[in-house]
């Protein structure tokens, strides 16, 4: 079994690229490939700088990533199914790559995503705009000159340590891979070309919750030197300016938001407890197991919580208040209860509440 720690670390990492390191990496990916090592290795401090460095570079010649990345992969795998066969292959992969793919996928997705946004923007490029058909509204993909350039540029990206997904499957298993890992390795994302490589430094800060996504409530979820980041808030992506204003919230704030998703964020920043003390909520039901709440919302589905009392006490003597999700329809507590613990409310017989 391969180091899987290794490559999630590798995933993770944030702090000043291993410059030398990851150089070497470039120009012994380029000799695997039987290309002459680049002239130039410029480095960029995010992805966004490093699509700008790419789109004013001159005389750099033509993309190699084919060579450099694509081709020895393929037979990477080609190679290594052939002697795992379909079921070795597939045994490989789920303790392996499969374990990162999706995370790291996703984060590349969002990325690509914002890079596009940012200098879209800045170069006053127009946004997609939608057109009526006989069945419906289409959305169309409308991009101007300078929104293709840029994704253009960012399909010729190799991920550095956002391939660690695809790496982690092959380290140990040969040699035709060693450059693309040392650089994933020690750097971010990077762009191979004839004559020169413009590679990025790693992010200087990454922060999630408890489930692995993207999460922040003070500033970038991802953050880059030069300022470029990713802001999200449980893994739902949130302007930079809305975090600003989590820290001053009140409940008319809260109602007065017309966007339901952000909405829902400044709930769970807010705190719900606290949401239904201070906006005069009643409550809709009590019994045993607890007081079941709900919070009226335009536009979107009522939440409706049961605020339960753990009956183990504390170290210190109380007794800690958990607030607990449940369906718009939920009539009592004890039904939203049990619906916590997939029953209903005629089979939730507990022994002892904890």
């Amino acid at each position: 079994m391969q180091d899987m720690e290794k490559w999630r670390a590798v995933a993770a990492a944030t702090g000043p690229a291993d410059r030398p390191a990851a150089e070497d990496g470039i120009r012994l990916a380029y000799r695997t490939a039987g290309l002459t090592e680049p002239e130039r290795i410029i480095w960029a401090d995010s992805p966004r700088a490093g699509v700008e460095a790419v789109r004013a570079l001159k005389d750099a010649g033509r993309p190699v990533r084919e060579e450099v990345r694509t081709l020895p992969w393929a037979q990477e795998r080609r190679r290594v199914h052939d002697e795992l066969g379909p079921a070795g292959w597939t045994e490989l992969w789920s303790v392996t790559g499969a374990l990162l793919w999706d995370g790291t996928r996703a984060l590349a997705e969002r990325i690509r995503e914002a890079v596009v946004a940012e200098l879209s923007a800045a170069d006053g490029a127009h946004t997609p705009s939608a057109a009526p058909l006989e069945d419906g509204w289409l959305p169309l993909v409308e991009m101007s000159a300078t929104e293709t350039e840029i994704r253009m540029i960012l399909l010729d990206a190799v991920l550095g340590q956002h391939d660690a997904a695809w790496l982690a499957a092959f380290d140990g298993r040969g040699e035709r891979l060693e450059g693309l890992a040392r650089v994933a390795a020690h750097a971010g994302w990077w762009w191979p070309y004839e004559n020169a490589a413009v590679v990025c430094e790693r992010p200087v800060e990454l922060h999630r919750d408890e489930a692995g996504r993207l999460d922040s409530g003070t500033g970038p979820a991802l953050g880059f030197a030069d300022g470029f980041g990713l802001h999200a808030w449980r893994g739902m992506p949130v302007p930079a300016e809305f975090l600003k204003e989590l820290s001053s919230l009140t409940p008319e704030r809260v109602r007065a938001e017309e966007n339901a998703e952000l909405r829902r964020v400044m709930l769970e920043f807010y705190g719900y407890d606290r949401y239904l003390a201070e906006s005069g909520a009643r409550p809709l039901h009590r019994d045993e197991t607890g007081v079941l709440w709900r919070i009226e919302l335009s536009g979107d589905e009522d939440v409706v919580m049961v605020e339960v009392v753990n009956s183990t006490a504390e170290p210190d003597g109380s007794f800690r208040t958990y607030w607990l999700r449940v369906p718009p329809a939920t009539r009592t507590a004890r039904e939203g209860v049990a619906w916590t613990f997939g029953l209903t409310e005629e089979g939730y017989e507990p022994l002892r509440q904890t």
